[in-house]
């Protein structure tokens, strides 16, 4: 999953690109998949959160069994952007709650200029400045 962002222009000094403010970006430091609870979802939905919506509710069909620790409907939000402001301000304000059948989601902060992308190193996610490659 990549992410992008305008670059900025080098300082008139010769020194290195300074960075322009920060971007929040959310990613799982478990080793499950990446995944919203119920409550997270349906709080994005709440907020207007377009990939929330459009996702069907599942919990709506079996309401007694959309607790918290029921695997099946807490597995949401795959397809939202991981810097998406409304997957934010979930995440921070639901704490633990937000997290998804064996997820453990966390808040990063990163320079608002880089190109980024989460990457999983033995099933844990984290965030790298995206380089160019080739084979």
């Amino acid at each position: 999953m990549t992410g992008r962002s305008t670059q900025a222009k080098p300082a008139d000094t010769g020194g290195p690109t300074m960075t322009t403010g920060s971007k929040k970006v959310v990613i799982n430091t478990s080793f499950g998949e990446f995944c919203l609870s119920y409550t997270a979802f349906r709080y994005l939905r709440e907020l207007g959160q377009p990939e929330a919506l459009a996702e069907e509710d599942l919990g709506v069909h079996w309401p007694v069994a959309s607790r918290p620790d029921e695997p099946s409907l807490n597995q949401f939000g795959r397809l939202i952007p991981r810097d998406d402001r409304h997957l934010v301000q979930a995440v921070e304000k639901l704490g633990v709650s937000a997290n998804g059948h064996a997820a453990n989601l966390k808040v990063v902060e990163i320079p608002q200029d880089v190109h980024w992308q989460i990457e999983k190193t033995g099933g844990l996610e984290h965030i790298s400045e995206q380089h160019r490659t080739w084979a």
